[in-house]
């Protein structure tokens, strides 16, 4: 009796650890679980604070930019109203009183006049032609700039005017005296700030901002806003402000959320303001690029976007003026880490948790399982070692007491079953024994069974393919026949007989008789006649005598089912083909087909010319009853032989006749299967076993009803070492 195998645990451990991996497992899907919902609520809250934030930020850095359109709407109106509304009379008075023509040409404020922190500064180039228009727009020009520069100045870093030959009105305190000290040819109409307004860049004469460039006077950052002022469609004026950016840089880059940053850049993605990345120059530039082109292909209501090949989330907002794209970036590990740290404390809290439950497990299971079972295991050892009397303890009134109550009934039973088995192994090796003589003589009567079923196909192969080639026999023994009959054998008989009537005179007959003149060229055309029809009936017996030669042959083939060795000789592949196609010839005579050749020039090969011979015949033959379908004018068998590399050959026979359903193409070689009422299924099937014993293949490929057949012999290529 087998023995059980003996507990390598004790129970309370073996128990402790099962449920301990439960309650892990527990432990492990509710850390996943409140990390699952942390980083959703977190990431839900962090995109909100995002859009939030970047949605205030823009409105707030966007401010100045507005200011700026607010106050050059006040500056044109004014302007407009007081080039207008300025008496004649005053002009050429205050203008000579306010501003003086230096020796260079030039003309500038009045030095004892200029109080940097209450008026704008004036310079009209050399060359100018200073007429009463120019002097009213430049005095005008003048009195608005006082007006509203002191309290532009408050957000913005001047107030101009620019006028289009090169006169300008400045309002900047911090630089008043760049007026008096500039050159004399100095063309402000290059700066950006004017040629911004000229109609070529400002087509709508709207206000219009420039982008960022070095002030060329204090060499710091800035941009500038222009608002074209025209008269009677000329433009006679551009009204400017401009907005250092340094602390709008600063706080860019500085003030962000934690953990996040921030960039401002143009829509043409030129970067106005962004901190330092991490990583090589290259990926700084390629992170900055995906950033400008994820805002810049995003849809227009979306505000909130993903940058998942950088785990990012951006959030754009677009500043008013300027169009630039402001936008806080907020890696997805900001989102994560919060996340992970509660779900730490979750996984610390249950694994505390997990050792708390399996001390309390393992000492009540010490107590309560562990001990009875091993009285349990010891008794069970016993009982498999055949000692069926066994001492258990049976007053307890639990689980465990009613079991060793079972333990102990099962082993009265089991050595009451083991003397009832014991007898029945006796018998049943009797059984076995007689099954086994019966199991052998059904073997032997199965083995002859298999063998007479084998001859039978060997011998429905040989009368297959001996029909084919019989069927050629003859076709070449009738023809035979037919020219012995058509011999003009009489011919013969009659210049016979004539020359013998004229005996005496032969030579007079021959030459002066007119049927003795026509002897001479009927005995010559009798001659040439006859040796043809010889040379007929001797093709065709040679025919007759290959054919019958090839009948042994295939007797000789079918030897190789019972593997009998036979050596390979020198064949030509060409002629082959040739061969089986005169055996078959009175066939495609008969069925009137036309056979097409295409057969690459091949040197000769080592094989068993007779097999291959055979699956050619085979093949011809099903080619030509498959064309009985098709008119005859258009039956066409066509045989194409090709090499496909170094070491095999391919041989095609195609025909265009009634083709081949699907769900034929996998059972037509199997054996007995034909679609012929006549045709007896050996023909493929011996031909696909002899390719495979060849080394090589037989496939069989069609469209469909209608669309012809094609079968293709592949065959391994082994030159003859001789040739």
């Amino acid at each position: 009796m087998p023995q059980p195998p003996r507990l390598r645990a004790p129970l309370a451990r073996s128990t402790l650890v099962h449920m301990g991996v439960r309650i892990a497992v527990i432990v492990a899907l509710t850390t996943l679980f409140s990390y699952v919902h942390m980083y959703k609520t977190l990431r839900t809250e962090a995109l909100e604070q995002l859009k939030q934030h970047v949605s205030e930020r823009g409105h707030r850095e966007q401010a100045i930019f507005v200011l700026g359109e607010d106050n050059h709407a006040l500056l044109k109106t004014t302007l407009e109203e007081r080039i207008q509304n300025l008496p004649p009379e005053e002009v050429s008075a205050r203008f000579d009183r306010l501003f003086v023509q230096r020796p260079d040409g030039t003309i500038r404020n009045r030095a004892e006049g200029l109080d940097s922190t209450k008026v704008p500064c004036v310079f009209v180039p050399q060359g100018v032609n200073v007429d009463t228009n120019l002097r009213r727009t430049i005095l005008a020009s003048y009195d608005v700039v006082s007006w509203y520069g002191p309290a532009f100045h408050v957000r913005f870093t001047n107030t101009g005017v620019t006028l289009p030959n090169g006169s300008f009105i400045l309002y900047w305190p911090g630089n008043s005296t760049w007026c008096l000290e500039i050159e004399p040819d100095f063309r402000i109409t290059d700066f950006t700030h004017y040629t911004i307004s000229l109609p070529e860049n400002d087509p709508e004469r709207k206000t219009i901002w420039s982008g960022v460039y070095q002030d060329p006077v204090s060499n710091k950052p800035m941009a500038s806003v222009s608002t074209p002022l025209e008269q009677e469609g000329r433009h006679i004026a551009t009204l400017s402000h401009d907005v250092l950016l340094e602390e709008l840089m600063a706080r860019t880059i500085n003030d962000h959320l934690p953990g996040a940053y921030n960039l401002l850049f143009r829509d043409d993605g030129q970067l106005i303001a962004h901190p330092e990345l991490t990583g090589t120059p290259e990926q700084q530039k390629a992170h900055l690029r995906d950033i400008i082109e994820r805002v810049k292909n995003h849809p227009p209501d979306t505000t909130e976007l993903e940058l998942p090949q950088h785990n990012e989330y951006l959030a754009t907002a677009r500043i008013q003026g300027p169009g630039w794209n402001f936008v806080t970036v907020l890696p997805e590990a900001t989102v994560a880490w919060p996340a992970i740290r509660a779900a730490s404390t979750v996984l610390i809290l249950g694994i505390l948790s997990l050792c708390l439950e399996l001390a309390i497990l393992y000492w009540v299971l010490q107590q309560q399982l562990t001990r009875p079972l091993l009285a349990f295991t010891r008794a069970s050892d016993r009982v498999a070692a055949g000692e069926f009397h066994v001492e258990l303890d049976t007053s307890r009134g639990d689980e465990l007491g009613q079991l060793a109550r079972s333990f102990r009934l099962m082993a009265d039973q089991v050595q009451r079953r083991e003397e009832e088995l014991r007898h029945a192994n006796e018998s049943l090796e009797q059984r076995v024994e007689e099954r086994t003589r019966e199991l052998k003589d059904i073997h032997t009567q199965l083995v002859q069974t298999a063998r007479r079923a084998g001859m039978a196909e060997i011998a429905t192969n040989v009368l297959h393919n001996v029909g084919n080639v019989l069927n050629s026999v003859y076709t070449s023994a009738q023809l035979a026949k037919e020219r012995v009959v058509d011999l003009r054998l009489q011919h013969v008989s009659r210049i016979a007989q004539l020359l013998q009537e004229h005996q005496s005179d032969v030579g007079t007959f021959l030459t002066q008789d007119t049927r003795g003149r026509n002897v001479m060229p009927l005995l010559d055309k009798l001659g040439q006649n006859l040796l043809e029809e010889q040379q007929e009936i001797v093709s065709l017996l040679n025919d007759v005598g290959r054919y019958t030669e090839h009948v042994g042959d295939i007797v000789k083939v079918q030897q190789n089912y019972a593997r009998i060795p036979r050596l390979h000789e020198s064949v030509q592949l060409a002629e082959l083909v040739e061969d089986a196609l005169r055996i078959n010839s009175a066939g495609i005579s008969r069925h009137q087909v036309k056979v097409l050749r295409d057969l690459a020039a091949l040197p000769p090969m080592l094989t068993d010319k007779h097999k291959v011979l055979m699956i050619l015949v085979n093949l011809i033959s099903n080619a030509k009853y498959a064309l009985d379908a098709v008119p005859p004018a258009e039956r066409t068998l066509t045989l194409k032989m090709e090499p496909i590399d170094s070491d095999r050959v391919r041989l095609q026979v195609h025909d265009n006749g009634m083709g081949i359903v699907p769900e034929m193409l996998t059972r037509i070689f199997q054996f007995g299967f034909t679609t012929r009422e006549e045709g007896h299924g050996f023909g493929l099937h011996s031909s696909a076993i002899a390719a495979q014993e060849l080394g090589g293949t037989l496939t069989v490929h069609s469209n469909g009803p209608g669309h012809g057949a094609t079968f293709t012999l592949e065959l391994p290529y082994v030159p003859n070492p001789q040739v």
